[in-house]
């Protein structure tokens, strides 16, 4: 029996969650280069590859013979042993355990270009990147092309940097290559810090290399001798991996000096953040590199013109310098025709909240918000309806769902109060309160403002202690007014761009969603009946049973009753915690 076995497993953060260790070890056990337990006399191979994107169905398997592939998931190490007898012995794949057509929907409806080789190839071998073309775009710069015309091809492409602010990356790398100051320093930031946000991770985990390449590019581009990868320490999996690729980089000539054998000379150090949410900030970020606390620097000048050691530094994130090296392949004309008019490429998003399919994913800069929603995330959960979508992380603003068809582009989504950032994506439906959403982002951002401009520092403060005077039941009259002037305050006159985007959930929120702040501060009623501390919980005794467990959990004995009759709650007793809610399993107890 002749077969060429292929098998993929997702060992990404996800996957590896998920057990994905354990069925490595598991498929390696039974497989090998020598065939299946004799059976199997060709090649045989198990390899381990970065996020596949669809994580909430991890651990994936892919199973591929002969050119045929099948994709697996809720795979589990005692799994392993049928999907070798069946599948690869006999041939016959284990339909209950294949993957359904939500998952090919959630995937064929993307376009990959950053994410287009996660999840396909080894991110721990350096030749499993080169087999599917790696490093070939830095040797074509390096062989047929001057630093101004990489520049110039970059500016044709319409790239923009994806850390949040969308600036021209030719343009930067423009201006700081005319700058005469030497040396001139790359910086990959990865310090990615919003909730819920892993695209920057993901891309490290599954394809080092792509990001190694794309610096190499810009380094040649402006004249740099040295750069730096700024990544987060709580990220361990992608600061191994990034570890191992700057080593295989360097041992096969790609990086150091003489880079593939000509007189370019480059190298990159590595940069562990301490979790400082105000260090993705570029300036904090060169203050972070240069042993400093992480506080921002006033602009300008500009990093281009003066930035780490004072010298000319170009700054972009993980997925702008992924970009990089399909644009030199591809060439700027093809990076161009992908996207819309205003905002050229692909954009990656961490798709979560309540939707069906989260993950991670690629679309076309200008699709509709719907598509994302509705067709790759597979709509709300639990047949919910959509309140609204957070973009942009803890600094973005919401955007209500009469803005469904709004398509993702940089200006557009500043026009309706929100903005693209780095590419966190949280669904929000009919069960969120929106002013606890806008208390919870606010708690983020007071938390980690650096506190050096006070602006900031008092602000977010003054802002959170509103927004938690609302919620508590405690809101005034006026409370609205004085949010939107301090939140306009705040904005206006923050020194770094954590301060001057921390205000936007607020303004956001009450722009679209006012009726719920004056349900909070006038009726003292939360619609959304998440805000405890204005409601009034009851037990309906038609549905009580009398088994007492509202009792056990009530702290206050507010909950009372005799066994097997109907309970009830002393609401002059009731400190509203919610615990008999949570315990009462034939929903007998409602809040109002």
């Amino acid at each position: 029996m002749n077969k060429e076995i292929v098998v993929n497993i997702c060992m990404g953060t996800g996957g590896i969650a998920g057990g994905a260790d354990e069925v490595l070890a598991t498929f390696r056990e039974q497989m090998g280069d020598a065939g299946v337990n004799g059976q199997v006399k060709e090649h045989c191979a198990v390899h381990q590859v970065g996020c596949r994107g669809f994580c909430a169905r991890d651990v994936l398997v892919d199973i591929t013979i002969d050119g045929e592939r099948s994709t697996y998931q809720y795979i589990k190490p005692d799994m392993v042993s049928r999907l070798v007898e069946e599948h690869i012995i006999c041939s016959t794949p284990i339909e209950e355990w294949l993957v359904g057509e939500d998952y090919h929907q959630f995937h064929d409806l993307q376009k990959k270009i950053v994410l287009a080789d996660c999840g396909k190839i080894d991110p721990e071998d350096i030749q499993a990147y080169i087999n599917i073309g790696g490093y070939q775009a830095l040797q074509k710069v390096l062989s047929k092309m001057s630093p101004s015309e990489v520049i110039e091809t970059v500016k044709k492409s319409g790239l923009q940097g994806r850390g949040g602010a969308g600036f021209p990356t030719g343009l930067k790398w423009e201006l700081c290559a005319a700058n005469n100051d030497d040396p001139k320093y790359i910086i990959c930031n990865a310090d990615e810090g919003d909730p819920g946000a892993f695209m920057d991770r993901s891309v490290i985990e599954g394809n080092p290399h792509s990001v190694i390449e794309g610096m190499c590019i810009g380094a040649y581009a402006i004249g740099s001798p040295q750069g730096y990868v700024y990544i987060r320490a709580e990220y361990p999996l992608a600061v191994e991996r990034l570890k191992r690729a700057l080593n295989q980089a360097r041992e096969l000539g790609f990086l150091g000096e003489s880079i593939c054998g000509t007189k370019f000379n480059f190298d990159i150090k590595m940069k562990l953040g301490a979790g400082a949410f105000v260090c993705g900030e570029e300036t904090a970020l060169i203050a972070s590199i240069e042993g400093e606390r992480g506080m921002p620097r006033a602009k300008p000048p500009y990093p281009a013109q003066k930035g780490l050691w004072g010298k000319p530094t170009i700054i972009n994130n993980v997925e702008t310098w992924a970009n990089l090296p399909p644009i030199i392949n591809k060439g700027a004309d093809w990076y161009s025709s992908i996207g819309c008019e205003t905002s050229k490429g692909t954009k990656v998003f961490a798709l979560t909240g309540k939707i069906r399919n989260t993950g991670l994913i690629e679309v076309p800069m200008g699709i509709p918000l719907r598509d994302i929603i509705f067709d790759i995330g597979g709509g709300i959960e639990g047949g919910k309806l959509l309140k609204a979508v957070q973009t942009g992380g803890p600094s973005g603003g919401c955007i209500p769902q009469q803005h469904i068809d709004l398509e993702m582009d940089y200006k557009k989504l500043l026009e309706v109060g929100s903005m693209m950032g780095s590419g966190g994506m949280v669904v929000l439906d009919e069960s969120d309160c929106m002013v606890n959403i806008a208390k919870f982002f606010l708690e983020f951002t007071q938390a980690e403002s650096c506190g050096k401009c006070t602006p900031c520092r008092l602000g977010t403060k003054r802002l959170l202690e509103i927004l938690t005077r609302i919620t508590e039941g405690e809101g005034r009259k006026g409370d609205i007014e004085l949010l939107q002037d301090l939140a306009s305050d705040v904005k206006d006159t923050s020194l770094c761009g954590l301060g001057m985007s921390a205000p936007n959930p607020v303004i956001s929120t009450i722009k679209y969603f006012r009726h719920e702040y004056e349900a909070h501060i006038h009726d003292k009623h939360c619609p959304a009946k998440v805000c405890r501390k204005l409601l009034t919980f009851f037990i309906r005794e038609d549905l009580c049973v009398g088994c007492g467990m509202c009792k056990k959990a009530c702290p206050t004995g507010a909950a009372e009753g005799k066994n097997k009759s109907p309970h009830h709650i002393d609401t002059s007793e009731c400190i509203k915690c919610g615990a008999c809610y949570d315990v009462c399993k034939f929903k007998a107890v409602l809040k109002e």
